[in-house]
């Protein structure tokens, strides 16, 4: 297929895709070959330089709960949580049937800006739940407390210069998902160079 061609199924999909929130996703979720597919496109993102600032983790099964027993450890060490609090947090990277963790993986040997490494992992995380809605499954991309400890971090084996872009979950779901509120486009969409 040749590239670039009008497709306008995509923009229906953009403008209709909506998350699931990872605790409401039931399985099954993508199998091997569609989580191929899924990370197939995020590799097929702006990068200015060549230089896939990005790689990816795919958990499924009880290779979640690990991640799940490492929140969990990392609020007790981190936050001195209560013991309660952090084995609710077990249940964290089990809520979808499969997780990705994606990580920005930034070089500061380029004369390409970090910021612009983010922003590719960043277009990566949005082209797997684009695509995984493509494909007919549920994702919902999240980052929060975890995303940042260094705790969890280290036990992911991830370098001093990598950063957790997100928790990607992709599952089913049970039922149609409601829309949330959306910006006014004149609020936030200007037209012609600042007087």
């Amino acid at each position: 297929m040749p590239f670039n061609t009008p497709n306008a199924a995509t923009y229906d999909l953009l403008m209709n895709r909506r998350s699931v929130k990872a605790r409401d996703m039931v399985g099954p979720g993508p199998n091997r070959k569609d989580m191929e597919k899924i990370l197939a496109a995020a590799l097929r993102v702006p990068d200015h330089g060549k230089l896939f600032p990005w790689r990816y983790l795919v958990l499924e099964g009880a290779e979640r709960e690990k991640l799940g027993e490492l929140i969990s450890r990392a609020l007790v060490e981190e936050n001195e949580a209560n013991p309660k609090t952090a084995e609710k947090m077990k249940g964290y990277a089990t809520q979808g049937p499969v997780l990705v963790v994606a990580i920005s993986s930034t070089t500061g040997e380029s004369s390409i800006p970090v910021w612009e490494q983010e922003l590719s992992a960043g277009a990566a995380c949005q082209n797997m739940i684009v695509a995984a809605n493509a494909l007919g499954f549920a994702s919902c991309w999240l980052t929060g407390w975890a995303s940042y400890s260094p705790t969890v971090k280290g036990g992911l084996g991830l370098a001093p210069h990598e950063n957790i872009a997100g928790f990607i979950f992709f599952g089913n779901q049970a039922s149609e998902p409601e829309e949330r509120p959306r910006p006014e486009f004149d609020a936030h969409v200007k037209w012609g160079f600042p007087s």
